[in-house]
């Protein structure tokens, strides 16, 4: 499988980006808006790696589709916005990714091939993020990660965990926020099991999911019920940092009373963190909690601090994660699920078997051609591995246990929802056919439309309380809520309606509930930018391409003016840009200049929507990937139809800079050549900490171009352009601010 990957990439890498952005995409909602993945830790793991190794070897595909973190709140509880970001961490699955860490380490700070920082090595515990604020050294606001940027207050659940202390000593900072994670002994998950399995309901996946859930409880008292432990290894916002060391700050933590892994350690060099790997690999089994691998924290605060983060994973910390698990079990039935996007996703149902404690029950499939390559069917036996806390993948079937009768498994040719034709879609450029075979129902099929509104009202997009995914899908259901307006319509047409058919006539709402939930709505009327272009649902655009665009256009009307602008004259626009692709790869040929004189005249609306792709694709964050899909979305008319009819509900608030005060804030700033006083990484990390928005590629629209020594071709263009050029010395007089 793996080969025939390479192969495709090689072939013709944006068709493979796409498709493994679309599977990521699709798994990212099972498993962040869900809780219920079909695939493994590991292949999921393997999936990113693919797309960001494809996206290193072409630039040009970069699309943010890397760059997702994290989980959105649910409904239940209140939210809470980290002042500090939570963030999430880069894997290394290999001891040789492990060398490459420290490798890049070295590169960004310029250290000696021979010079390694002292790392900590501590074990990843298998269970729930979250921040514990202290203020005054009193504990304030608990809040599970959630996104990485807001969380859910759980602080009244959190009372209910004897291990999280409610003050700290009188030494303890003013302003403390303690990050960590909750999670559930074997023991206690053993017991919890056998009592829910006593009171005749469903047990528990594993310690980990039994932790999330009981966190989670919708009334504290239930989460007394569930004893949960804790551990501390990190921090957000700070008022007085009592260390400067990631060791002295996991001391400091246990001297202020907070529960921290006694088998963090302090590591020389490359030798030491795998001797560190292997002792807690050796232990893992003998432990009273689920890990699943180690983390490396380079050990100096300072050199934390100067190494940053990029897209919300530090540059500063990797985890080194423990090799999968293996088990046979009987295939039992597939079942195709249908996502946002109409994608078609088969789901392996599995005999129940045990692996590492934990009761796996479904196995991802991939896609068609992966039940193809496997030639799986209903009633095989089947290798299946699992890594992390998630469901297993598939590894191989075992042919000689075939019962009689076993025939290929069909891939469906109509939606299993709506019943509309299943097609694969064909990359334009390459005329090959994705592995992503999609519903073409649209609007029409229930299934995109509820995940459609599902991720409307998700917190990352309106945060509407009170509506999450079980109240949308009854809404749905009825044909209360259709389209993202009809939200905001849904109080004027309800009470229009017939008396006993109404909401507050529905079970479980009243007087209260009722009014609670239009006031809900109404609360969101007025909303950011960027927060209305992420819960658009727009293929490719996620919560980071949401925010540079709303970061770009700074107004609604200059982003939808734009992309009714873009969508112009889409379909022969797209003829050109392919006989212009081809024609450039055939180079200077006879055809090649007679299919491109034999291109008709481009039409004001059709160059105006050509300068906007070329002003947006050199966007840091956004990329080809990101317009093609922002052309195709605006460029659909029921699509601009909904839109136009949700902004007409709704005001929309301009996209604010923050207050940054620098000669580059606020300006495009493009770095060429190289750099001697520092990295490159190191230079468009600070440039953004000033406010700029560092881009790829030189525009007339460009306002600095940084030239290092070796500056090629984007000088000559800047040169040409009557750009304001700098040499080193000039910007590292800005970036000391």
């Amino acid at each position: 499988m793996a080969a025939g990957k390479d192969k495709a990439s090689q072939k013709d890498p944006k068709a493979r980006h796409d498709a493994l952005a679309a599977e990521i995409a699709a798994h990212d909602v099972r498993y962040f808006q869900d809780d219920a993945p079909t695939i493994s830790d590991g292949d999921y793991d393997a999936l990113r790696r693919e797309l960001e190794d494809l996206e290193k070897a072409h630039p040009e595909l970069a699309d943010g589709s890397t760059s997702g973190i994290g989980a959105a709140p649910s409904g239940a509880f209140a939210t809470v916005e980290h002042p500090v970001d939570m963030m999430s961490l880069n894997k290394a699955l290999t001891d040789d990714e492990v060398v490459e860490f420290l490798a890049r380490v070295r590169r960004f700070l310029k250290l000696p091939d021979d010079e390694t920082p002292a790392t900590t090595a501590e074990p990843k515990i298998d269970g729930l993020s979250i921040s514990l604020r202290y203020e005054n050294r009193k504990l304030v606001v608990a809040a599970t990660r959630g996104d990485g940027r807001t969380g859910e207050n759980v602080t009244a659940n959190v009372a209910h965990v004897e291990a999280i202390p409610q003050t700290l000593p009188k030494d303890a900072p003013d302003v403390f926020e303690v990050r960590g994670e909750v999670y559930m002994t074997h023991a206690r998950f053993e017991a919890l099991n056998a009592r829910l399995v006593e009171e005749g309901k469903s047990p528990v996946a594993n310690p980990r999911n039994a932790a999330a859930g009981s966190l989670r409880q919708v009334d504290p008292a239930k989460t007394a019920e569930r004893p949960l432990d804790f551990f501390a290894y990190g921090w957000g916002e700070v008022s007085a940092l009592p260390a400067e060391t990631q060791m002295g700050m996991i001391a400091a933590l246990k001297s202020f009373g907070m529960p921290v892994n006694d088998l963090t350690r302090v590591c020389h060099g490359l030798d030491e963190m795998l001797a560190a790997y292997a002792a807690v690999a050796e232990e893992r089994a003998h432990l009273p909690y689920d890990i699943d691998g180690l983390v490396y924290k380079l050990d100096r605060l300072d050199l934390q601090r100067r190494l940053g983060e990029r897209e919300r994973r530090p540059r500063w910390a990797v985890a080194h994660k423990f090799p999968a698990e293996r088990a046979i079990t009987t295939l039992e039935g597939i079942e195709i699920q249908v996502g946002r996007t109409g994608a078609l996703t088969p789901v392996a149902r599995l005999e129940p078997i045990t692996i590492g404690g934990v009761v796996v029950r479904n196995a991802t499939l991939h896609n068609a051609d992966e039940i193809a390559r496997l030639d799986v069917r209903v009633g095989d036996t089947v290798e299946i591995q699992r890594a992390g806390d998630v469901i297993p993948q598939v590894l191989r079937v075992l042919t000689d246990k075939r019962p009689e009768g076993a025939t290929p498994y069909v891939f469906p040719d109509h939606c299993p929802v709506c019943g509309s034709k299943v097609e694969q879609e064909v990359n334009p450029g390459s005329n090959e056919k994705s592995v992503v075979r999609r519903c073409t129902g649209g609007l029409i099929c229930p299934a995109q439309q509820f995940e459609q509104l599902r991720h409307f009202v998700s917190r990352a997009a309106f945060d509407i309380e009170g509506l999450g995914a079980k109240q949308v899908k009854a809404f749905h259901d009825e044909g209360l809520i259709d389209t993202p307006a009809d939200i905001f319509t849904l109080q004027r047409r309800d009470a229009e309606r017939p008396e006993g058919s109404r909401i507050i006539d529905r079970e479980g709402y009243g007087e209260t509930s009722v009014a609670n939930l239009f006031a809900s709505i109404e609360a969101r009327r007025t909303i950011a930018l960027r927060r209305v272009i992420y819960a658009l649902g727009i293929r490719r655009v996620g919560e980071v391409s949401a925010r540079v665009l709303a970061r770009h256009f700074k107004t609604w009307a200059a982003f939808r003016e734009a992309m009714g602008a873009l969508a112009a004259d889409v379909d022969a626009r797209a003829d050109r840009r392919r006989v212009l692709r081809a024609a450039g790869r055939r180079k200077k040929t006879a055809e090649a200049a007679a299919e491109v004189l034999a291109l008709p005249d481009v039409a004001p609306e059709a160059a105006r929507a050509e300068e906007l792709r070329e002003e947006l694709t050199v966007i840091d964050g956004i990329g080809e990937v990101v317009v093609d899909a922002l052309e195709a979305f605006f460029a659909e008319p029921r699509n601009m139809a909904a839109v136009d009819a949700l902004a007409a509900e709704i005001t929309i608030e301009d996209d604010v800079d923050r207050a940054v005060s620098s000669p580059i804030a606020g300006k495009s700033i493009v770095f060429t050549g190289s750099l001697e006083e520092m990295t490159r990484d190191e230079a468009k990390a600070r440039a953004e900490a000033l406010g700029a928005r560092v881009v790829g590629s030189i525009s007339k629209k460009t306002d600095i171009v940084v030239a290092g020594p070796g500056a090629g071709s984007k000088l000559t263009k800047a040169q040409e352009l009557g750009l304001t050029v700098w040499d080193e010395a000039a910007w590292m007089e800005a970036a000391r601010g």
